[in-house]
């Protein structure tokens, strides 16, 4: 530092009468007083600062949390060998959670590559959701010293091309990168603003005492928060009768939600024509099959469970082109290549390790593994998981529908599981790194998956007509006769069921995104459940638009621009579309979990009721909660923390759950 030089030939810092001094680059008469972190922790200081001073001077020792100059340097909790100082000092850093990149053929334009160029394909890049109150941290390569630093959402791009046809041949998929994690990338960064005021707590990176940051840990360990998944162009749903595909949003930028406050003001005309159709969506395309209890759309495959036929992989690359009259097909290509369906006697439920497209078989090598210096995959991302509510859990292997190899699409199984009929009636899974949660007729069914083609029985959990759950960090949210429970997962050998409730007359399905539970109540609506503190749920209202909400079976929640949006199974009526938040209901959209303000509007009706839906695309997971990464991080050898790294953020050496306070 003594050896810079501004464009003036003046130094750049100078020490003058004990003072640091750093003089302006752009304006060379402008200067200032830097201040120094041996002034900052010295109580006989004028600088001293007792906040700054607990930051970091604080040792290891969770249980007293003792800190102090006397605390020796091998001993400190923060020590600038293992954490960047701009981690706690972040004051705030800008995160792309979703940019589409819609390409249109015909359309000469320059490239912006250094070579230069032309080139007959024009992409314009739109960033849908940019949010600057996402925390998150990881750790940075090896080149700069594997140090914990702040973690930014920066390429989660979804890819459309319109070819001169004018023919949508790919609608919105998200890519694989060449190692085989998603391409929802992350990456360690400088923060936007880093400053002495406005500094990260001790919360922002522990257990709150007040047990109100889970949300918040699940963001910040990068396990997702459910909160800005794109749903898309259109949202897929399972049917008595099949599965449907309508289109919930204009195919321009920006692509609105129908029927939203930003359709009203960037699309008039469409606006006004939807009031017209009484908030009636008027596109879709429906597949008629088997009833559909629960799907998942990954890339251009829509897997679904489909009772008696067993789960199905539909393929749905051309589902917004014109050039196919059917949009939605088992087999693109012969019976002989290719078959997409898992026979078993019911399926009623099935799970994927991520929605995010990723291709295991990929990361393997010396290329990877010391090159690249990436992480392995866990095996568990080779495999879908079923429930079947005769046969149980089964396994499948997926990898052969991103091998680009279209002569083995066929699905086998992998495993079946189901020792002692523990898993007879399942209906229902959700999965959280290689832990799979399966609601049957015991209770609540734990199986870890560590080894997927050896499944093991982790514990049970007794509840009466257990339905459905979701997961966040250390506690799974699970509906049964009672309503909605609450259980801790911190340690998934040993659940922990809580006091915690809320009645709601016929939950079933949930979802949890942020510090809010969505329930689908029946005849009740859609249950808004304050889930701030995890272990004390409470019921905000039910919502049913006036009584139109007659039989909800299904919510998720996804953002479309700067908006929130909730979308309803709501059986014969067919899927509804809430907006949650929008600058005319919620001035503190922008904040980290506004408070929904739901109204309806929009409504699709389907062939026959709807009875399930698709989560949308996670465009914040980056680490399962096992540990096991699913994006690619843009630098070479960064990545999430582990499962060991994380547990130290919160559990002390017998595991147990440690907690701190803000103040001293």
């Amino acid at each position: 530092m003594r050896l810079y030089r501004n464009p003036d030939g003046k130094r750049r810092f100078e020490w003058r009468d004990g003072k640091l001094i750093q003089r302006s680059v752009l304006d060379p008469g402008v200067e200032w007083e830097l201040s120094l972190v041996r002034d900052t922790v010295d109580p006989d200081h004028g600088e001293y600062n007792d906040k700054a001073a607990r930051a970091k001077l604080m040792g290891k020792d969770v249980q007293s949390q003792h800190w102090g100059l006397d605390v020796a340097p091998g001993d400190l909790a923060h020590q600038d060998e293992q954490i960047e100082c701009y981690t706690c000092h972040t004051s705030w850093i800008t995160s792309c959670a979703g940019c589409h990149l819609p390409i249109e053929a015909n359309w000469k334009t320059s490239k912006h590559h250094y070579e230069g160029g032309e080139t007959r394909n024009y992409a314009t890049y739109n960033p849908q959701v940019v949010r600057d109150q996402m925390f998150m941290i990881g750790k940075r390569g090896p080149a700069n010293g594997g140090k914990i630093a702040p973690v930014r959402s920066s390429s989660a791009l979804v890819l459309s091309s319109t070819n001169a046809n004018r023919e949508r041949i790919y609608v919105q998929q998200p890519p694989i990168a060449a190692s085989g994690f998603s391409s929802q990338a992350l990456n360690p960064h400088f923060p936007h603003t880093a400053r002495k005021t406005e500094t990260k707590t001790c919360s922002n990176c522990h257990l709150s005492e007040d047990g109100g940051n889970n949300a918040w840990m699940a963001q910040l360990m990068l396990l997702g928060t459910n909160f800005v998944n794109f749903v898309g162009f259109h949202a897929y749903a399972g049917l008595q009768d099949g599965v449907v595909a309508a289109q919930v949003t204009e195919w321009d930028e920006p692509q609105a939600v129908i029927g939203s406050y930003l359709h009203r003001y960037a699309y008039p005309d469409n606006y006004r024509q939807h009031l017209s159709n009484d908030r009636r969506l008027q596109n879709g395309f429906e597949y008629n099959d088997k009833r559909t209890g629960c799907l998942q759309l990954r890339g251009e495959y829509l897997y679904a469970a489909a009772g008696r036929k067993g789960m199905v992989a539909y393929d749905v690359a051309n589902v917004a082109n014109k050039g196919f009259s059917l949009r939605i097909v088992t087999a693109p290509f012969g019976r002989l290549g290719h078959d997409s369906e898992l026979n078993s006697k019911f399926a009623t439920c099935v799970a994927l390790p991520t929605n995010q497209p990723v291709h295991p078989p990929s990361n393997e090598g010396e290329l990877m593994r010391v090159t690249n210096q990436e992480q392995p995959f866990h095996p568990i991302y080779n495999y879908a998981a079923v429930t079947d509510r005769e046969e149980g859990l089964i396994l499948t292997d997926i990898t052969r529908f991103s091998d680009g190899d279209i002569n083995n699409n066929r699905l086998r199984r992998a495993a079946v599981w189901n020792p002692d009929n523990v898993l007879a009636g399942a209906r229902h899974i959700t999965l959280g790194g290689h832990y799979a949660y399966i609601t049957a007729d015991r209770g609540l069914v734990i199986v870890d998956l560590d080894d997927p083609l050896q499944p093991e029985l982790a514990a049970i959990v007794p509840l009466d007509d257990a339905r459905a759950s979701a997961l966040q960090f250390r506690y799974l949210f699970v509906t049964d006769s009672s309503g909605l429970r609450v259980i801790d997962v911190t340690h998934p050998e040993t659940p922990r069921l809580l006091d915690a409730a809320v009645a709601i007359a016929d939950a079933r399905r949930v979802y949890v995104a942020r510090t809010y539970a969505y329930v689908a109540a029946g005849s009740q609506g859609l249950a808004i459940i304050d889930a701030w503190k995890a272990e004390q749920p409470k019921l905000i209202e039910f919502f049913d638009a006036g009584g139109q909400i007659r039989d909800a079976h299904d919510v998720v929640v996804g953002t479309t621009n700067a908006s929130l949006f909730a979308y309803l199974a709501d059986g014969d009526a067919g899927i509804r579309v809430l907006q949650l938040t929008s600058p005319e209901s919620q001035p503190n959209f922008y904040g980290f979990s506004p408070k929904p303000k739901p109204e309806l509007i929009a409504t699709y009706k389907t062939g026959s009721p709807a009875l399930s839906l698709s989560k949308g695309l996670d465009r914040d997971r980056g680490v399962d909660e096992t540990g096991e990464q699913i994006a690619i991080f843009g630098r070479r050898g960064s990545r999430p923390l582990n499962l060991e790294e994380m547990r130290r953020l919160y559990l002390d050496d017998e595991g147990n759950p440690w907690y701190v306070q803000d103040e001293n």
